[in-house]
This record gives C-alpha cells, sequence and structure tokens, in this order.
C-alpha cells in the first residue's frame, strides 16, 4: 500500500508539474508581434554597438536615418543609378553594378513595427523618433527614387467611398 501512496504521489506531483508550465507560458506570439519584437532587438543593438553607445533615451530621428540607411548592405532589391542602362526599365535584360538596397515596402513595414514598439516599451509617442517627420520624408524619397529606377510610377490607393454612407447624408440633408 506504501508503494502506491509513493507512486500516486509522484504521478500527482509529474502531471502538476506538467500542467503549470502550459498555465504559465503565454500563448505564442503572432509573426507581426515576433518580428516587431526581433526589429526592437535588432535596433536596440545597432545603438549599443555605436561609438559611444547610444541610450535609448538620447535616440533620435537621426540615429534612426542611420539605422536605415545601415541596413541597405542587407538589401535584396536592385535599385538602378540614374547613368545605369537600364535606369528606368521595370525588367532590365541583363546584369548590371548598380547597388541592392532594401526595398521601400520593408522600410515602411519595419518603421511601423518600431514605432509601435517604442511606445510599447515605455516610449511617448510625442517623442516617438520613428514618428518624426524626417523618418516620413525619407521613406517618400526611397519609395519615388526606387520607382523612378524600376520605371514604374507609384500611385497611391484610393479609398473607396461608402456608397451606403453617401446616400444616407444626402436623404438626411434633404429632409430638413
Amino acid at each position: 500500500m506504501s508503494s502506491n501512496k509513493g507512486k500516486d504521489i509522484a504521478e500527482g506531483s509529474s502531471r502538476g508539474a506538467a500542467m503549470a508550465p502550459d498555465q504559465q507560458n503565454p500563448p505564442p506570439l503572432s509573426r507581426y508581434e515576433s518580428q516587431k519584437r526581433r526589429d526592437w532587438n535588432t535596433f536596440g543593438q545597432y545603438l549599443r554597438n555605436q561609438r559611444p553607445p547610444v541610450a535609448l533615451s538620447q535616440c533620435n530621428a537621426n540615429h534612426v536615418l542611420e539605422f536605415l540607411r545601415y541596413l541597405d548592405q542587407f538589401g535584396k532589391t536592385k535599385v538602378h543609378l540614374q547613368g545605369c542602362v537600364f535606369f528606368g526599365q521595370p525588367e532590365p535584360p541583363g546584369p548590371c553594378t548598380c547597388p541592392l538596397k532594401q526595398a521601400w515596402g520593408s522600410l515602411d513595414a519595419l518603421i511601423g513595427r518600431l514605432r509601435a514598439a517604442y511606445e510599447e516599451n515605455g516610449g511617448l509617442p510625442e517623442t516617438n523618433p520613428f514618428a518624426s517627420g524626417a523618418i516620413r520624408l525619407y521613406l517618400r524619397e526611397v519609395r519615388d527614387s526606387q520607382a523612378k529606377a524600376r520605371g514604374i510610377p507609384y500611385k497611391k490607393k484610393k479609398k473607396k467611398r461608402n456608397p451606403m454612407k453617401a446616400n444616407d447624408e444626402s436623404s438626411s440633408f434633404h429632409m430638413q
């Protein structure tokens, strides 16, 4: 009987131990949340590697711009230079020596994630360096230059207007 009692306690404790981590572990992060965390850690590492290191509280838009330019060395998007024979061609027929850079869409998404991470990590929206006008201007210039280099103009998507809402507004206007 004592051997069964010891066995029950052992099984109960192992079962309890197996259940406890499930209850303590938060649900797995979404792909977006995982990427946001990786981006935030990468940016923090970039700041720590500066000489001298930059504290997050001292970070400004210039540090963010330097980070975006630093990332270009890891880019995979061919951006033809003004003098390149393939400049302005959407599908160039051959290789060239123009640099690879980060694609505008990747940078835009990265800034969106970092902007959110900054505030989630205690930063104030008013001091968010990722929300700076200089960053928006830089992204616009990258978008336009890459579109020109590829010969594909960027067109902003027009917002669809809700026809029901328009009818409601016009009918209420006429009824008064």
